[in-house]
């Protein structure tokens, strides 16, 4: 018989359903509802409380159902007679807060320790949870049981907490001899089981999986912890990867909530299921990590950080205030930006330059390794500016030619997105229909070489906002442009729910007599995104444009306030985030402290401007 010891963490799970007729809720801008506590004193109501334990109990669980002995290391927890017990000392609260099909959590801000304890007796498996917090202490003891007692194995669930790249992890990842992940893993790791939102995979074998038709809300968190510790105890029985996989699925779409099911209850559920074992399509997979990085590239009410001017553009900043335009200062320059305390809480993704992505932080990490590492997406300017179009004074964006063998290269560097800018001036014959044209033809071979080497596009045409004309005709040029765009972007197949569009306000030119107001730029906006913009789009993000500071934030505001949309919307500033870090900082590593204080100032004002008012 294999005895297993798990190590992680057993919580206590604590359900809250919240009565929507007693509370106060906000809707965000893509109309969810959200509990607003206003901590003043007020009372906030449920009507129902549901606790159940989670974490490790949830693998202990499923593992004794299997028949398989199994205990969690430095605790008192068991399970018995179909029940989890377990003392107070031993478990950490989490609070669940649920409101129709929506789901928030309340968790410690700091991970709780995990303990190990050196078993007394010979084990066969050590299994390595998700809810462990893994410490380069714990790894090394794990890893120096392993070396004393060659016939334990280790299984190991890497989760989003786990600092996959981190020297201790790599070398647990070196000695185990099954992982389970649910994040994108650099190392090729042969025994790997990946679970994925809609599908499990092992061995080239894949099963989907769905729990839409559920109705007592298991998280995402519980649903993995089913699947990893079903697949792996059904490999430990000896048991197929086509069973394994099948179990695995089975017993998180027919679990409820507070308990798994018994292997011969599983073993009936799959007995006609072959069927539905599919073989491994990369494609797929491609499109689908694609999609969820859309997807996360604009959750949650954050932006994203467009750090990458060109040379001759920061050269022009640097210029301005005497700053040498050399290699280091230009690192110092982004690093600024990147070691920002609590960047991930305000953007999503960065997008870097070519020099910057091969740079270092202060650290040693590379700075794509070190954003990643942080839970921010990195990205990457691909275009190569600006051409003049052959017997037009207007402009074309150059840089397909080697596309995809840079794009490839961004890929295996950690790069998940990419940004092309198409630029289009105002003047009394243009932009013309042919530039328009022509660019868009770019942008959509661009985007679809993007999705073919699995990085997510950001399109971004861009009405140049140092011009002379109404706010009427940037409506109107604006609805062109975009009606080509995605005109293009469908001849060319490219998969709009795995692409973005950077995009200007709508507003009159810089040099045009009368200033729109946010509230008309809002408006005009708005207006102009709803009927040129198709409603299967990943999002819309918003350049600033050389507005000012303030205008820009203003402005995002008043879009907003216009809002809801059939996409997220947010940021992707450049200037209007960096300018004041740019002037407090003044190319003097003395001020960056200073530096660092005003971009975070603006950043929380442009989240801020994230929330309809």
């Amino acid at each position: 018989m294999n005895n297993i010891l798990i190590v992680g963490n057993v919580t206590k799970d604590v359900y809250l359903r919240l009565d929507n007729r007693q509370n106060n809720f906000e809707t965000d801008r893509n109309d969810i509802k959200w509990l607003d506590f206003a901590f003043d004193g007020s009372t906030h109501k449920y009507y129902n409380r549901v606790s159940i334990f989670g974490g490790a109990s949830i693998s202990l669980e499923v593992l004794t159902r299997f028949g398989l002995p199994a205990e969690i290391s430095g605790t008192s927890a068991t399970f018995l007679d179909g029940q989890f017990i377990a003392k107070d000392a031993d478990t950490v609260y989490r609070y669940i807060l649920c409101q129709d099909r929506n789901v928030s959590y309340l968790s410690p801000s700091n991970h709780a320790p995990t303990t190990w304890e050196a078993p007394k007796e010979d084990i066969d498996w050590i299994y390595l949870d998700r809810s462990a917090n893994i410490s380069p202490r714990l790894a090394e003891d794990i890893i120096e049981y392993l070396k004393s007692n060659h016939q334990s194995k280790l299984a190991l669930f890497v989760g989003k907490y786990s600092n996959a790249n981190a020297n201790h992890m790599r070398d647990l990842l070196n000695r185990a001899d099954l992982v389970i992940a649910d994040l994108k893993l650099s190392q090729n790791i042969e025994k790997l089981v990946t679970i994925a939102p809609h599908y499990i995979e092992y061995m080239g074998k894949r099963v989907r999986w769905q729990l839409e038709d559920r109705q007592d809300l298991m998280t995402h968190l519980s649903s993995h912890l089913t699947i990893a510790a079903s697949v792996f105890g059904a490999l430990v029985l000896g048991k197929n990867p086509d069973e394994a996989l099948l179990l695995a699925r089975a017993n998180v779409e027919h679990s409820i909530l507070s308990a798994s099911s018994n292997l011969s209850t599983l073993e009936e559920e799959i007995s006609d299921d072959y069927y539905r074992i599919e073989k491994h399509n990369p494609k797929e997979d491609k499109m689908l990590e694609i999609e969820s990085n859309a997807k996360r590239l604009v959750a949650e009410g954050r932006g994203i950080l467009a750090a990458d001017e060109s040379g001759g553009s920061i050269h022009k900043k640097f210029e301005s205030m005497n700053i040498p335009d050399d290699e280091t200062h230009r690192r110092d320059y982004r690093n600024l930006f990147f070691t920002t305390p609590d960047l991930e809480k305000y953007v999503n993704g960065v997008i870097l330059f070519d020099e910057t992505a091969r740079q270092q932080s202060d650290d040693g990490q590379d700075f794509v390794s070190y954003l990643a590492n942080k839970g921010i997406i990195p990205g990457i300017k691909v275009d190569q500016g600006l051409e003049l179009i052959e017997g037009s004074d207007e402009k074309y964006t150059k840089g397909l030619e080697g596309l995809l063998n840079r794009l490839a290269e961004y890929y295996d560097m950690g790069a998940r997105f990419a940004k092309w800018r198409a630029a289009f001036e105002v003047t009394d014959h243009s932009p013309s229909p042919m530039a328009i044209r022509k660019n868009a033809k770019i942008l959509a071979q661009y985007a679809l070489d993007c999705q073919n080497t699995g990085i997510v596009p950001i399109v971004e045409p861009e009405l140049v906002y140092d011009g002379d004309y109404s706010i009427e005709k940037s409506a109107e040029y604006t609805g062109q442009i975009l009606d080509a765009l995605f005109e293009e972007l469908k001849n060319k197949g490219v998969s709009l729910p795995s692409c973005i569009l950077k995009v200007n306000m709508v507003l009159a030119g810089k040099r045009y007599d009368t200033p729109s107001t946010p509230e008309e730029v809002g408006k005009a906006t708005a207006d102009v995104l709803r009927a040129h913009v198709p409603s299967e789009l990943a999002s819309v993000v918003f350049l600033s444009g050389g507005q000012t500071v303030t205008q820009a934030t203003e402005n995002l505001q008043a879009v907003i306030n216009n809002g809801p949309f059939p996409w997220p919307v947010t940021f992707s500033f450049a200037r209007a985030l960096q300018d004041p870090a740019l002037h407090a900082w003044k190319g003097d590593n003395n001020n960056a402290d200073a530096a660092r204080t005003s971009f975070h100032e603006r950043l929380v004002a442009n989240c801020e401007a994230l929330k309809k008012k």
